[in-house]
């Protein structure tokens, strides 16, 4: 009995005393752009009932092939650690030697490794903003001091060049975060500019997100110039439309890609992401078909967005801003006739919605809801 009470009295001071790291309390978990299970199950709603405008998600689905390769995938043994297939495959694509390449658990994973691998306690991290959350949460979990350089709703959300450069020149970070073209915004900066930065900081890391590039046209690669102190991330998530399997990859630098590689946990790409993704790099036509139509479907959305009388934010991307008054609450007012759109809060941008197209038929389903609901009551306040 003696020793139970001191076991017992051991395990009570070591409830009193081990406590996380404070950061891990401190900094706050980032809301994303995706269906919420527990608030969907609170409203007597499944996932498969609500039309989702929230997620940046190619709405055409993958590759027909995907499916089949996902079936056949051995799922009985581990997969590949060092994803070799795909990443031969991706060296094809990208023209880029296989060691200059690392695949991750979705472009997620990769900005997390990132961080791990080269953030010190009390190094300086500049993101460029309003973006995507976890930039400045993984920073800041490692020990970063996260410097926010914002675009204004003033210019439409375009960053000013000269912010940057002044930022870059005053802190001198250790890493500098740019999503391009950027999310939530759509827009993008000229990688000319970015590849200039780089050029005039060598001790800094330069992470490009760039998992949207193939959603917009005239934008290119910050890959095409060779720096060796830029890493590209991409996600075949949004392309590919598989948001369940989680497939991402980074391209760069061999010295970088070691060192991510290095932090990455084994075999955090599963056999079934691995094989589809091989499989859908296979069938790159459908992609860009499914882009094609995409774009001219935003298009057809923005005006049928500002014949309601609100005033999208012009974007390059198949989604966009809307000042709406009340993002929270507009969100709130669509999702009671499920459908969804992203409350942009959590961007530091309480009054707009992110919105990203669909098909044809359900942004019609979009506009009609918006239109109800707003017969019903105000729920939008569009700029004058």
């Amino acid at each position: 009995m003696d020793g139970l009470f001191a076991l017992n009295n051991h395990a009570k001071n070591m409830k009193d005393t081990i406590t996380p790291r404070s950061d891990i309390v401190a900094v706050p978990l980032d809301q994303h752009g995706d269906l919420d299970y527990v608030e969907l199950e609170a409203m007597g709603c499944r996932p498969d009932d609500v039309l989702d405008f929230s997620a940046n998600i190619n709405p055409y689905g993958p590759p027909p092939g995907v499916r089949e390769a996902i079936a056949a995938a051995p799922i009985e043994r581990y997969p590949d650690r060092e994803t070799l297939a795909l990443r031969r495959a991706l060296s094809e694509q990208h023209s880029m030697p296989i060691e200059q390449i690392v695949a991750g658990n979705g472009a997620a994973e990769l900005i997390w490794l990132a961080t791990f691998a080269f953030i010190r306690p009390q190094d300086t991290i500049v993101v460029v903003g309003p973006t995507f959350g976890e930039y400045a949460r993984c920073a800041a979990l490692m020990g970063g001091r996260v410097q926010i350089v914002s675009a204004k709703a003033e210019n439409d959300f375009i960053v000013s060049p000269e912010k940057i450069e002044q930022a870059l020149k005053a802190s001198h970070p250790r890493l500098a975060f740019i999503c391009n073209p950027n999310n939530p915004t759509g827009t993008a900066i000229d990688p000319g500019l970015i590849a200039g930065w780089a050029a005039a900081h060598p001790a800094t890391l330069f992470i490009i997100d760039e998992a949207y590039l193939d959603f917009t046209t005239g934008v290119t690669s910050t890959l095409q110039y060779r720096l060796p102190n830029i890493l590209s991330l991409h996600s075949m998530t949004k392309t590919c439309a598989m948001a369940g399997l989680r497939l991402g990859y980074a391209l760069g630098p061999q010295t970088i890609i070691d060192a991510i590689s290095r932090a990455r946990p084994p075999w955090s790409v599963n056999v079934v992401a691995q094989a589809a993704g091989l499989a859908a790099l296979a069938d790159t036509q459908h992609v860009r078909a499914a882009i094609g139509k995409l774009q001219q479907a935003k298009e057809e959305l923005v005006d049928g967005l500002a014949g309601l009388g609100l005033s999208p934010v012009p974007s390059m991307t198949h989604y966009f801003l809307v000042d709406v008054g009340g993002g929270a609450q507009f969100r709130h007012r669509l999702l009671a006739r499920r459908i969804q759109v992203r409350d942009c809060a959590s961007f530091g941008l309480p009054a707009y919605a992110r919105i990203a197209a669909r098909r044809p038929e359900e942004n019609a389903q979009l506009l009609a809801a918006i239109e109800k609901t707003g017969n019903e009551e105000t729920i939008c306040q569009p700029k004058s």
